[in-house]
C-alpha cells in the first residue's frame, strides 16, 4: 500500500467531527455473542448497516470485527447482476459482484464517519480492481449506502481526502446506492480467527492488515 501522509488524520478527524452521531449514553447493557466474539450492546442501542468492499473479504472482516461499536461482520457480495453467486462465479469477475463486508454497528458507540476512517486506512483506495496480489472488479473499493445521509458521510470523506493530498494517487473508490447483499458461503465467516495459524495467506496478508490496524486505532479496539 502506498505511504499515506500525515495530512491523513487531521483530514479524517475534521470530517469525523462534521458527520458524528449522537454522544454515548449510559443505558442499561445487554450481551451479544456473534462469530465467536463477544459484544457489549447498550440496551438501547442504535443499530445501523453499512455494506463496503476493500479486497478480499477474509481482511476486511477480520479488522472490523475487532472494531469497538461493532455487532456483527458478515462476509458476502454485492454490486453485481447475478442473483445469489456462487464464491467460484465471483472470482471470474462476471458475475459484477465486489467482494464485501455487511457491518452491523452502534451508531451511539461508533458514527458512520469513524469507521469509514478505519476503512480508507485499512486499504489501498488508490488502485482500480486490486488490492495487493488480489486483482479483478471483484476487488474493487467500494461503499455501498442504504440512504441519503450515508451517501453524504461517504462522499464528503471522500473527496475531504482526495483534497487533503492523503494518498499519492486519486481515490477510486465508489459510492453507489446498495441494491442487495448475498452472504458468501459458511466457510468464508469469520475465517481469519478460524484459519490464521493455518492458511499463508493469512499469515502473511491478513495478520500484517490487522497489525496495522491494532496500531493506528488502538483506542477503537474491542476490550
Amino acid at each position: 500500500m502506498r505511504n499515506i501522509t500525515s495530512n491523513f488524520f487531521f483530514a479524517l478527524f475534521i470530517l469525523a467531527s462534521l458527520n458524528s452521531c449522537a454522544q454515548k449514553n449510559n443505558a442499561a447493557k445487554t450481551t451479544s455473542t456473534k462469530n465467536n466474539s463477544t459484544t457489549t450492546m447498550d440496551a438501547n442501542a442504535k443499530l445501523d448497516t453499512i455494506t463496503f468492499g476493500g479486497g478480499c473479504f477474509w481482511c476486511t472482516e477480520a479488522i472490523f470485527q475487532r472494531l469497538n461499536g461493532v455487532i456483527s461482520v458478515e462476509s458476502g457480495y454485492s454490486g453485481g447482476k447475478v442473483k445469489n453467486p456462487s464464491y467460484k462465479e465471483v472470482c471470474t469477475g462476471m458475475t459484477g459482484h465486489a467482494e464485501c463486508t455487511q457491518i452491523v454497528y452502534d451508531a451511539n458507540k461508533i458514527p458512520l464517519a469513524e469507521i469509514l476512517q478505519v476503512f480508507f486506512k485499512t486499504h489501498d483506495p488508490t488502485t482500480l480492481n486490486r488490492q495487493g496480489g488480489d486483482e479483478g472488479t471483484q476487488y474493487r473499493s467500494v461503499i455501498f449506502y442504504r440512504n441519503e445521509e450515508q451517501k453524504k458521510i461517504a462522499e464528503d470523506i471522500k473527496n475531504g481526502l482526495d483534497k487533503s493530498g492523503a494518498f499519492n494517487d486519486p481515490i477510486v473508490t465508489e459510492v453507489t446506492a446498495f441494491d442487495v447483499f448475498y452472504k458468501a458461503e459458511d466457510y468464508h465467516q469469520n475465517y481469519y480467527n478460524l484459519n490464521k495459524e493455518k492458511n499463508s495467506y493469512c499469515t502473511y496478508v491478513i495478520v500484517p492488515k490487522v497489525e496495522k490496524f491494532e496500531k493506528y486505532f488502538a483506542d477503537k479496539l474491542k476490550k
